[in-house]
């Protein structure tokens, strides 16, 4: 006699593989006819977007979904956007990364309610709205992927910035759980021996034993290499996928990459993730070889440095747009791509450990400022848009001076645009078109 299936495990095959993938396969083909059909009138400044936008909805959908399902059948761990995740796979966690469902909930425009959710329950306005976002999420119950499993680990990595500690600290008492904290060294220039043997010590002493007790099993070298490679492969094609807005016109637009970019952040390590990205690469060929731009008239190729607005892409996109503005590139989009190449899955461990001592909030604002000059040449770039984030205060610190040196050192005009990357509660629509159009008339003149 058979041993019946336990109820979760029914459950999650019924909603997950049977129903869910289903539902959502379907609505995702039928997206992509919708969105073949549509033209753009004449009115438009845009071309038609990728199709591959219809897909990822499809693959971050479908993430969410089994995540909702998995309590009883997949351990969950909660993580931030720059932890060392390939363990946590290797080991078969369902990953959740409140930072991506926050833009999430930004980007649906349920980002100011739920931050002022969480100021009601006495946080203070000054936090990162990523962290209000978050727990008034919490508080509320409201999501837009109707409900987050609870975690059964958190694991944090202070390389994004401090705030993260104190946010998962939060939510370890909250959810009383286990917290793995990774510290990582500040980067002044380089990584040094030490840094890197440091981190990798955290990893194998700390990491490693307190995700295989809650796993209930064994981290094997076999799995470990088996994400490595993925995580590695996903990472340059995405590193591909961006620099192909080098071309002239550009097939894709920034803001269109800030939506592409969810697989590489909350998927990393799924062979999923490294075969829609194949797909991308070959949608945006065939954009190239059509001489398809993004946007109809790319007369200002510009460049984007800080998170996204989340609440206000598509608007945003489009009124760029029909000033002939172009948003080709984002140093926030390519903290997933430039570290492919530090990957190493014949050593995993010593490979992350100096791969997620290095991204871009974990290295000197000189780097960051070197990087967009880079990317000034790489990308024939007219203009440089420094979003000025009120509640993502590492991301923005130095940004007056970057801006004063683009300007004078590189040559090519620079603002600062103030708003918060997930509180709408700042932004001001007249404010902000009155100082993009001088920003356009500055490019401009100086063409």
């Amino acid at each position: 006699m058979k041993t019946p299936l336990p109820m979760p495990r029914i459950r999650s095959a019924l909603a997950y593989d049977v129903v869910g993938r289903n539902v959502l396969r379907v609505q995702r083909r039928r997206d992509e006819r919708a969105m073949a059909r549509h033209v753009p009138g004449p009115d438009s400044p845009m071309n038609p977007p990728p199709r591959s936008l219809a897909h990822v909805k499809e693959l971050m959908s479908a993430n969410y979904l089994k995540a909702r399902y998995a309590p009883g059948v997949h351990k969950v761990a909660w993580v931030t956007s720059g932890a060392p995740v390939e363990v946590l796979q290797a080991l078969g966690f369902v990953l959740i990364y409140p930072e991506n469902h926050a833009a999430l909930c930004g980007a649906r425009k349920m980002g100011a309610e739920l931050c002022q959710a969480a100021e009601d329950e006495g946080y203070s306005k000054d936090l990162c709205s990523y962290v209000r976002t978050d727990l008034g999420s919490i508080t509320t119950g409201k999501t837009p992927v109707g409900k987050l499993p609870p975690p059964d680990l958190l694991v944090c990595c202070t390389n994004i910035c401090q705030t993260v500690k104190y946010w998962y600290e939060i939510l370890a008492d909250h959810f009383d759980v286990p917290l793995v904290v990774v510290d990582t060294p500040f980067l002044y220039d380089h990584a040094h021996d030490h840094q890197v043997d440091y981190v990798r010590r955290q990893l194998e002493e700390e990491l490693v034993p307190a995700a295989e007790r809650v796993a209930g099993h064994l981290l094997t070298d076999k799995a470990l290499r088996a994400t490595t490679v993925q995580a590695q492969e996903a990472s340059r094609l995405w590193c591909e996928i961006l620099d192909r807005s080098q071309h002239r016109p550009a097939p894709m637009t920034a803001f269109d990459g800030f939506l592409l970019m969810g697989p590489i952040v909350a998927m990393r390590g799924q062979p999923e993730t490294t075969a829609y990205y194949r797909k991308v690469l070959a949608e945006l060929d065939e954009r190239i070889g059509a001489g398809v731009g993004a946007i109809k008239d790319e007369r200002h190729r510009v460049l984007w440095d800080n998170l996204p607005v989340w609440y206000r892409i598509s608007r945003l996109s489009k009124s760029l747009a029909t000033l002939g503005v172009n948003v080709v590139a984002s140093n926030y989009t390519y903290a997933w791509a430039e570290l492919a190449d530090m990957f190493d899955p014949a050593d995993p461990m010593v490979s992350a450990a100096r791969t997620y001592l290095h991204p871009i909030l974990n290295q000197s604002t000189g780097h960051k400022l070197a990087s967009m000059r880079r990317m000034i040449d790489d990308f024939d770039l007219d203009g440089v848009i420094l979003h000025s984030d009120r509640s993502c205060k590492p991301y923005s610190l130095g940004q007056i001076d970057e801006r004063d040196r683009i300007v004078g050192e590189a040559g090519v005009p620079a603002m600062l645009l103030e708003a918060d990357h997930n509180d709408a509660r700042v932004w001001t629509d007249e404010q902000t078109a009155g100082r993009i159009e001088a920003f356009v008339e500055m490019m401009e003149a100086a063409s």
